[in-house]
């Protein structure tokens, strides 16, 4: 494997006194070397997203000597994100998680150089922020970026280094087609249907996985930069915590793939969100009964007037964190199994964390007859956000 870092930008890389003190333990290492260490000097890299997986992706990364960083998040620090965003702390919670995550690096390597995007990364702004880049780390936990991220990454002729996590399951690969592997749309050509794959935060995560995974991203990085080892092109490992087990996939190349395949018909970014229902709801869905948080306002202060059922379909352990005023708790997997405990004559509202399991369960009580029924965009996390920012979000 050669090294992704054109040799003629190794010249203005000289390593400092304070550089060969600091990477010793690289500069031991034959397959390191210095030389190696002038790659990583030399080196820059775009890490989108500053949460589970991008903490310990940046950490590490700014640890080891890469030159430049680039991260993109236009979030804030949450106390939910605490149990494994290990950028940010207690005193980070409310601050931006870049100038967070920018005050933890400098602490770990002030020689490596930080750019920060306090912004969402879209098809307006995807080209010119990762133009300065050699790599794309996908650190994100949404299809539309992920899609976003691959495409980008073809068209620009750039390794993507990918990872996701989910409960106690996490995996990891590299796309990059000019290189001789697959991209991401190989592997899946079209996104789930919008709701049907929970995320992080609706089924959790095990807080050390992104530890794991997010080192697997680093060490792939490092690989392609120095030009050592066998890079996970055309393979996905996953890994699963609660067994202790890897497991190694071959990944082929699709000739048809839109991006990436012999003849592609996708030349430049497209809307993503639209792509990947982001946004909208489900086609299955389109003639169902959509309410925001502040219709659901409205309607709770009206609710002697005009009463109605308000059904939360999360799970017990979320309900625990927060839930919204008269709510019952029947939670989707259990919902097909209890509809004779609703009244079918009632006006049911149905909410969720984000709204993709609300969507799900007023299809299944639609399909099965009930009438006045809606559920609400965003969920209980809109309401937090939009309503009440007294309820928790997580």
């Amino acid at each position: 494997m050669n090294s992704i870092i054109d040799p003629d930008r190794l010249e203005s890389c000289e390593l400092t006194p304070q550089e060969y003190q600091r990477y010793a333990r690289h500069l031991s290492m034959p397959e390191v070397g210095e030389e190696g260490q002038r790659r990583l000097k030399a080196a820059s890299i775009l890490c989108i997203g500053a949460g589970g997986l991008g903490s310990p992706i940046a950490m590490y990364l700014a640890a080891a000597g890469v030159g430049r960083l680039g991260l993109v998040d236009p979030d804030v620090v949450d106390t939910s994100n605490l149990q494994r965003q290990i950028l940010h702390g207690n005193s980070d919670v409310d601050r931006p998680k870049l100038d967070s995550a920018r005050d933890t690096l400098r602490e770990i390597n002030p020689l490596v150089k930080i750019d920060t995007y306090q912004e969402r990364f879209t098809s307006d702004n995807a080209r010119q922020i990762a133009e300065p880049y050699d790599i794309i780390i996908d650190g994100t936990d949404n299809f539309a970026t992920r899609y976003l991220s691959n495409d980008l990454a073809v068209l620009t002729r750039k390794p993507n280094v990918y990872g996701s996590i989910f409960r106690f399951e996490g995996q990891c690969s590299v796309f990059a087609p000019h290189l001789g592997g697959p991209c991401y749309r190989c592997m899946f050509p079209e996104p789930p249907e919008p709701g049907m794959v929970p995320s992080c935060a609706e089924g959790g995560v095990l807080g050390v996985l992104p530890g794991v995974v997010g080192n697997m991203q680093a060490i792939e990085a490092i690989k392609l930069i120095i030009g050592i080892g066998t890079p996970l092109l055309g393979r996905l490992i996953h890994f699963d915590a609660l067994h202790f087990k890897f497991r190694d996939f071959k990944l082929r190349r699709d000739p048809q793939c839109p991006v990436c395949g012999e003849h592609p018909t996708i030349s430049d970014l497209i809307d993503y969100d639209e792509f990947c229902g982001t946004g909208r709801v489900n086609e299955k869905t389109t003639n169902l009964t959509e309410i925001d948080v502040h219709e659901l306002k409205d309607r709770i202060e009206q609710r002697a007037e005009r009463p109605f059922l308000l059904l939360d379909v999360r799970e017990p352990n979320e309900q625990k964190i927060c839930c919204l005023p008269e709510s019952i708790l029947i939670p989707l997997g259990e919902l097909s199994q209890r509809l004779h405990e609703l009244d079918r004559d009632s006006e049911i509202i149905i909410h969720c964390k984000a709204g993709g399991r609300s969507a799900k369960a007023l299809k299944l009580l639609t399909d099965n007859g009930f009438k006045k029924t809606s559920h609400v965009q965003g969920g209980i996390d809109a309401w937090s956000k939009h309503i009440d920012s007294a309820v928790p979000r997580y």
